[in-house]
């Protein structure tokens, strides 16, 4: 029988030592991407022809709450338990990421997700990218006496299953964004500079090998192609579409359900949601947007700034980072800084399994920046 007494001591107890300012910010960011999900689904548009069964707002909204109660449960773990619950979850979420070149749904020549009967279009690596972390920084901070460049060596080859399975989808901007997390933990962790270097110019040749002379990578080159050559428009049609939403909302935007990009792009709401919001709010609530990012990061590294145990640290900053890469590369792509990836922008895409995934992430982050009971 359960004891209500003791679940409400413990929930207290994980409330008073919860740092307030970040699940607020945290809470925030999913109220807007909520908000932000209505606006983009063409519902407002569409109640003025009666066509509207609010569809994706309610599916958003269900998402969140999953992901609320999975960030509370993460979040309320003893730190113990938070790394031996990672420690499995890494190893299921590879399985099922393992599965998808079998199993898989193939979109747009694209087999990233499993049709899973709770999760349709379930994409594993939102799954795995939370706990690689948690398994790298735990490699790293082993206190058994391994030479620390074999722990590296380990560390590398802890991502080179997940790096190949996406490469076989293929989906090389999440491959970009797990390498990139992990060379930031190897570099702070005291790699020397030289070293990893060599290791990223090794990589780089290896992924311009793949994208130019391997025929599975050839719309991806064509994608790039198209990116230095804007008069090809094959692969520039939503890169053009998302620039010239971002102009035509101006300072202040067009108004609320004004917008058209939501209508022209497919997956606009999950890709491009940054051209949505801009062209019907403006560019200055991109900047507002910006500036909510940048007072999470801070306070999430000024928590770093403070703590002793260098896995948290390393944990801590492997998280952030995985948060601060996802948003500038999607950003990056709506701008035509970068080629088109379909990259999703952390709290605010619409999307099932990029929900869960920041749950997990912040659930984790909410974990090890609770107050130290002594």
């Amino acid at each position: 029988m359960l004891n209500f007494n003791s679940i409400y001591k413990f929930y207290y107890e994980w409330w008073k030592n919860l740092d307030k300012a970040l699940f607020v910010i945290i809470m925030f960011l999913f109220s807007l991407g909520l908000f932000f999900s209505l606006v983009s689904t063409s519902l407002i548009v569409s109640d003025r022809l009666d066509t509207n069964n609010y569809f994706f707002f309610f599916k958003h909204f269900i998402y969140i709450l999953i992901g609320i109660i999975i960030l509370v449960f993460f979040s309320s773990l003893s730190e113990d338990n938070l790394f031996k619950i990672s420690f499995y979850l890494f190893f299921t979420s590879l399985f099922f990421l393992f599965l998808i070149p079998f199993f898989g749904t193939e979109v747009n020549g694209s087999k990233r997700w499993l049709n899973l009967f709770f999760l349709p279009r379930f994409q594993p690596i939102e799954i795995v990218k939370p706990f690689i972390i948690v398994f790298i920084a735990t490699i790293l901070c082993s206190e058994k006496n391994f030479n620390i460049y074999f722990k590296y060596l380990l560390t590398f080859f802890a991502i080179i299953p997940a790096c190949l399975l996406l490469m076989i989808q293929p989906d090389i901007g999440q491959t970009l964004l797990i390498f990139l997390a992990w060379a930031t933990l190897v570099f702070i962790s005291g790699i020397s500079l030289p070293i990893i270097l060599i290791f990223f110019s090794f990589t780089l040749i290896s992924l311009v090998y793949m994208v130019f002379f391997i025929s599975k990578f050839a719309y991806i080159k064509s994608r790039i192609l198209s990116f230095f050559n804007p008069s090809d428009g094959t692969h520039n049609f939503q890169s053009d579409k998302a620039i010239d939403a971002i102009s035509s909302g101006g300072f202040f935007g067009k108004g609320i359900g004004e917008g058209t990009l939501k209508n022209r792009v497919p997956e606009a709401h999950t890709d491009y949601i940054i051209s949505v919001i801009s062209e019907e709010f403006g560019v200055v609530a991109i900047v507002l947007l910006l500036i909510l990012f940048l007072f999470f990061i801070y306070t999430v590294f000024k928590k770093i700034y403070l703590e002793k145990s260098e896995k948290i640290k390393l944990i801590l900053t492997g998280t952030m980072c995985l948060i601060i890469f996802q948003a500038l590369i999607h950003i990056g792509v709506n701008i035509r800084l970068f080629p088109t990836t379909g990259m999703t922008l952390p709290f605010l895409s619409y999307g099932g399994s990029s929900i869960v995934g920041v749950s997990i992430l912040s659930g984790i982050i909410l974990n090890l920046t609770k107050r130290k009971i002594d």
